[in-house]
């Protein structure tokens, strides 16, 4: 067993970045778990709440989810997403790495089973609707994560 620094894996954040809110993932290397929703204050408010995050678990690198279209296309939320993470990246010391967020939303209400958003719209206007930023932020951590390791070949 070799303690060297280089051989610990490298401790991540993930960020789900929506308009209401933004969601925190991390992880030691391979596992990508949810940590909390931030909700928006404002932009500097929303860099320095993500920074002293990024400081208190040690982060090597922030994982930013990019929302582009299915065709692969950068819209207008992609875009402010990128200033976003632009103006993090000169907020933080370590490096921001933009990951293809498509469907991490659409996979966290699959694994939900469909109860996040299955209520009717009667109910929905009773109640807010179930926060998923973190959950989301975790799968986009994870999918990253998952480019990084090669596949295992199942025992036969």
């Amino acid at each position: 067993m070799t303690s060297a620094r280089s051989d610990r894996p490298r401790r991540m954040i993930g960020l789900d970045v929506g308009q209401r809110r933004i969601g925190v993932a991390a992880s030691e290397g391979q596992l990508a778990v949810p940590l909390t929703i931030i909700e928006h204050e404002n932009r500097a408010a929303d860099l320095d709440r993500i920074a002293a995050i990024a400081q208190e678990q040690e982060a090597h690198a922030i994982v930013v989810g990019l929302p582009v279209t299915m065709s692969g296309q950068e819209g207008e939320q992609a875009r402010k997403t990128r200033r976003f993470g632009d103006a993090l990246a000169r907020r933080v010391d370590v490096p921001v790495i933009y990951h293809d967020e498509r469907m991490s939303t659409l996979q966290v209400v699959g694994a939900a089973g469909g109860r996040v958003t299955g209520a009717s719209a009667a109910t929905r206007k009773r109640r807010e609707k179930p926060r998923i930023d973190d959950l989301a932020a975790a799968v986009i951590l994870q999918s990253y994560l998952d480019t990084l390791s090669p596949p295992r070949e199942l025992p036969s």
